[in-house]
């Protein structure tokens, strides 16, 4: 469970060493938003490729080797990206986050399968805690971007750095996974299942729809809290990574302590909750008169944004034998939000603003909020409460 905690973490300290220095980026390459939102395309253009994938690599591979490969791979990434940037070169930047949003994606869907399966096994709600490690990665990557920025070190070093610490930690950490070895001794007589079925079961899909709303509403941020800091508010760039930081900060808290309130409220009540806290922090930060409105708005928008995306993948998991299947298509649904819905959101600031392009994130939670009864338990009542300790444990 350590292992698995410590790869979240990881992937989370990769992905926002990158997006806490996007204003950075923007600014070395001289690009507008909607030309860097173009530019983000290309990693987001990796990961939608990589993602329907990433079910059948793992399930041929096993989640430790998908995680290796997708380390490897985003190692490679960041390396290029850096190499880009040294150079201020548009398509080398845009080759090297192609390959970036490919290693990622694949990162991200093994560790979720299994993170779930664990979760399972283990039969109690532990998903938000993997999460909140991806969020406390991404915490200390703002921290260490913010620091960075602050003392004028270039992100084409920064970027090399921790692509080093990201090699290094993929190919180690997953020898320790836990599901690897259960599998082999209990689960030898899985019933394989057709390649794309889980794309047809509505109920899957409707999970993927919470998820999507609750991942676009943490891309944005993630893609665009720290610029639109800095140009709503006339602010540094120090203090757009701080702003990012404090998304974080608020998101990982909640992703720790969250567990506790999924059991003794259950899913749907704590999705509907947390989705409108996402509403009303992202109003208070648009809105916001200064930097200290706008910083309770990111703490609320933080709040907001921590469940979904676990709880997602919790219910996704609920049948073992289908699991593996189900997250992926779960996984693959939130995270073409999470990357492809930002970029977007750079051309329409290119409008109206980035500070206020954020607004159209709203429509995607009222969806979720919408879809949020599909989270509850088979053969429970919506409003049940969700116990993952009553579980069966698998054949």
């Amino acid at each position: 469970m350590c292992a698995t905690f410590a790869v979240f973490g990881l992937n989370g300290l990769v992905f926002a060493s990158w997006a806490a220095r996007i204003p950075s980026a923007s600014e070395t390459l001289g690009l507008s938003s909607g030309a860097m939102g173009a530019l983000l395309l290309f990693g987001a253009i990796g990961s939608v490729i990589a993602l329907p994938l990433s079910g059948m690599v793992t399930a041929r591979v096993g989640t430790g080797n998908t995680v290796r490969i997708g380390g490897v791979a985003a190692s490679a990434g960041a390396v290029i990206v850096a190499v880009g940037l040294a150079q201020t070169s548009v398509p080398f930047t845009g080759i090297g986050l192609f390959i970036l949003g490919t290693g990622i994606a694949l990162w991200d869907v093994a560790m979720n399968i299994e993170g779930a399966d664990v979760e399972h096994r283990l039969r109690r709600t532990i998903m938000p805690k993997f999460h909140a490690g991806f969020s406390a990665g991404a915490f200390v990557g703002a921290i260490i971007g913010a620091g960075l920025s602050a003392l004028k070190i270039e992100l084409p070093l920064h970027l090399a750095a921790i692509s080093v610490l990201a090699l290094t930690v993929s190919l180690w950490m997953p020898r320790y996974f836990l599901v690897q070895q259960i599998h082999v001794e209990h689960d030898p007589h899985a019933v394989p299942a057709t390649r794309f079925g889980a794309w047809r079961e509505s109920r899957t899909l409707l999970i993927g729809l919470v998820v999507l709303g609750a991942a676009l509403t943490e891309g944005a941020a993630n893609d665009w809290i720290a610029k639109a800091t800095v140009d709503g508010l006339n602010s540094t760039e120090a203090t757009g990574a701080m702003m990012f930081a404090v998304f974080v900060a608020s998101m990982t808290v909640f992703r720790f302590i969250g567990g506790r309130f999924i059991d003794r409220f259950g899913r749907v009540l704590v999705l509907q909750v947390t989705l409108g806290s996402a509403l009303v922090g992202l109003l208070l930060f648009v809105f916001g008169p200064n930097i200290y409105v706008s910083g309770v708005g990111a703490v609320l928008w933080g709040l907001g944004a921590a469940l979904g995306f676990p709880m997602g993948m919790s219910a996704a998991a609920d049948e073992p034998r289908r699991a593996a299947a189900r997250v992926s298509v779960v996984s693959s649904i939130g995270y073409i939000a999470f990357l492809a819905g930002p970029p977007l959101l750079g051309f329409l600031g290119d409008v109206v603003g980035i500070r206020n392009a954020l607004l159209a994130v709203g429509a995607a939670v009222l969806v979720s909020f919408l879809a949020a009864p599909a989270a509850a338990s088979p053969g429970t009542h919506h409003n049940d409460i969700h116990r993952p300790n009553d579980r069966s444990p698998a054949p």
